[in-house]
This record gives structure tokens, C-alpha cells and sequence, in this order.
């Protein structure tokens, strides 16, 4: 069956329950390895001209998955053999927390968006590093995000990062601080430059692994620029920009909770992007999320200083098709460009 079937068999079950179902096929498909060899064949994109070397290890091509998807690292092998060049997995709490309560997933297929107020469910950091600890280290890079529990007053966020920090750089070659999922009472408030130079200070002190920022899009440019800026002053190994947003006027019929995704955040997620590329090109790695749901978006992005992309929602409404169409596309364009390798493409409008 061609993607448009299963997505068209998928999208008869709610939200979480079409998760659920691949999520449970994927796991048991990361056991066969025949399974994944023959779902690289089809789908992973390697060639030389789209491989980096980044945080220590090769990306085989730059379109990773966002954060989100694979939330209890279950799904990781084959999501890798589906076409991403790398898998980041969770947001990972220190203690396991079953979310908001549902329904808290939603789609709205005209605008191949989401809204989403799940509220880091995840099975806890202990559960989680045994199953990464089983595939690390693997022949592609794993990230893996981080947040604090929902219980975890402000006061003592700090310890949930250290603890997690402590946990998951042995077994993971980058680390995602995440301090602006909208879905976690508080969690935005720490995106303050006193936060953020106490966390990356405390960071540094535990591991050279890399260590990364993922930030809202629904901030000011400025506010944008000075937070990332504070990061990377502070310690940080790159930026992560976009989560997802809580502008609900960009999606027509939305609730009036939780983070909206896909194609409708796209400017948005652009604009902050490229005022954070503006001052920090050069400076940091920089990797774009947000709306990305084609090879032309993905290069407009990369040419604007990204050395790596990650799509989420795009993927649920195009499939595993749709990343080997944005790599050949990627190739296409940097062809096009007269560009040998994706590295002269990074920043080239800048």
C-alpha cells in the first residue's frame, strides 16, 4: 500500500490512537533486521554531497525528526531506516507523567496542521535510557530533548535538568534543553537570560557533549536573538528554532490551548529563525523546525544558516515518501546552485 492508503486508514482513528498504531508497528519493526534493511533501500537517502560532520558524528543527510514523535525512544531504529539522517527522541522527564488530559491531539488536514497539548507524556528517564542504551551508540545520531516534570516547581528546575543532563549524555550524541513547550504550566517562563546562564553553566560542568536550545516562536525577534545570544555566550552548542506555537490566529477553527504545528507556522517559525541566523551565523550550529514540508523550504532554510532541518508534522501528513522526496530535492537544488555539497549551501544567503 502507497502512504496516501495507510494515512487514509489512519485518519479514521483519533489522533493518539493512529500514533499508537504505528508507534506499536515501528517498535516491531525496529527487531527485524531485514525489515529495516529493506525500508533503507527504499527510503534513506546517503550521498556524499547531503553528509556533515556535526557534534562529533556524521549526519547522513540533514533532515532529522523533531522532538515529539518518538517520545519514549521505542520507534528510533526504524525511523532512521524510514529516511531521517538523524532521530531525536522524547521530551524526556526525569519521572514518567501521563500528560494532559485528552483529548489533547488534533489535526486539521486542510491546513496540514496539528494542535497538540499532550504535556511531555513519556515513560521517565529510567525506562527511556534502558531502551536508548540497547541501540547507542548507532550508526546515526540520536539527540535526545529534555524537560522538567510538571510537578517540579520553578524553583527547582534546575535539578530536573542537571539529573537528565547526568542521565542521557553517555547515551545520546546531543542534548535538547526544552523550556518552551506551551504544554507545561511555567515551563516558557524560564526562557530568561538568568536561567539560561545558570543552566549552561551547570551543563558545561557535567559533559563536552553537545548541548543545545530549542525556543518558541512567539517571542519578538529581539527577545529571540538576545536569549539565543545569552545561550551561546553561556556554553550553548547550537539553536534549535522552532517549537510549536500558541498564535492561535494562525489556524483557523483552533482550540484555545496547547501548540499548533505544520505549514501554518511556517513564516512565523521562519521569521525568528532568520533574525536568530542574522547574529548567530557563523557563531553556532543552527537547526530550523517549523512548517518545513518540502525540498525548497528546507533549502530556503538552510541557505539562511541552518546545517540541519527536522520536520514533524509534515511527516505525519506525507509520509516516509516525503523525506527521500526532500533529500533528492535538496540535491536537485544544490545542483542547480552549481554546489557540490549540501556545507557551501549552509548560509549562503547571508
Amino acid at each position: 500500500m502507497n502512504y496516501d492508503t495507510i494515512k487514509s486508514l489512519l485518519f479514521r482513528l483519533s489522533p493518539e490512537a493512529a500514533h499508537h498504531v504505528a508507534e506499536t508497528a515501528f517498535e516491531l519493526v525496529g527487531f527485524c533486521e531485514p525489515c529495516l534493511n529493506a525500508l533503507k533501500k527504499r527510503f534513506l537517502i546517503e550521498d556524499e554531497r547531503l553528509r556533515q560532520d556535526l557534534f562529533g558524528r556524521t549526519f547522513p543527510n540533514p533532515v532529522g525528526l523533531a522532538a515529539g514523535f518518538d517520545k519514549n525512544a521505542t520507534m528510533t531504529k526504524t525511523l532512521h531506516a524510514l529516511g531521517f539522517g538523524y532521530v531525536e527522541v522524547g521530551t524526556i522527564t526525569p519521572k514518567p507523567q501521563i500528560g494532559n488530559p485528552k483529548p489533547r491531539l488534533f489535526r486539521y488536514p486542510k491546513y496540514e496542521a496539528i494542535q497538540n497539548a499532550m504535556g511531555f507524556n513519556n515513560d521517565g528517564a529510567e525506562v527511556i535510557a534502558a531502551r536508548l542504551s540497547r541501540i547507542y551508540p548507532a550508526s546515526f545520531p540520536i539527540g535526545a530533548n529534555i524537560g522538567k516534570n510538571k510537578t517540579t516547581p520553578e524553583e527547582k528546575a534546575i535539578e530536573d535538568y542537571r539529573y537528565l543532563i547526568e542521565k542521557f549524555h553517555p547515551i545520546s550524541d546531543y542534548l535538547v534543553i526544552n523550556i518552551s513547550s506551551p504544554n507545561t504550566p511555567g515551563l516558557r517562563d524560564l526562557q530568561n537570560e538568568a536561567f539560561i546562564k545558570e543552566l549552561f553553566n551547570m551543563a558545561k560542568e557535567i559533559t563536552a557533549k553537545p548541548i543545545l536550545l530549542k525556543i518558541a516562536p512567539d517571542m519578538s525577534e529581539s527577545q529571540a536573538v538576545a536569549l539565543t545570544s545569552q545561550a551561546v555566550e553561556a556554553g550553548a552548542d547550537g539553536i534549535i528554532a522552532t517549537n510549536t506555537s500558541i498564535d492561535y490566529s494562525l489556524l483557523p477553527r483552533s482550540k484555545d490551548f496547547g501548540g499548533i504545528s505544520g505549514k501554518v507556522i511556517k513564516e512565523k517559525s521562519f521569521a525568528i529563525f532568520d533574525a536568530i541566523a542574522k547574529e548567530l551565523y557563523g557563531k553556532t550550529t543552527l537547526i530550523s523546525v517549523g512548517g518545513i514540508d518540502s525540498a525548497q523550504e528546507a533549502y530556503r532554510r538552510i541557505r539562511a544558516g541552518a546545517s540541519l532541518v527536522q520536520i514533524y508534522t509534515a511527516f505525519i501528513y506525507g509520509g516516509p515518501p516525503l523525506i527521500r522526496q526532500i533529500n533528492e530535492g535538496l540535491l536537485e537544488l544544490l545542483q542547480k546552485d552549481g554546489l557540490s555539497h549540501i556545507g557551501q549551501a549552509v548560509g549562503a544567503d547571508r
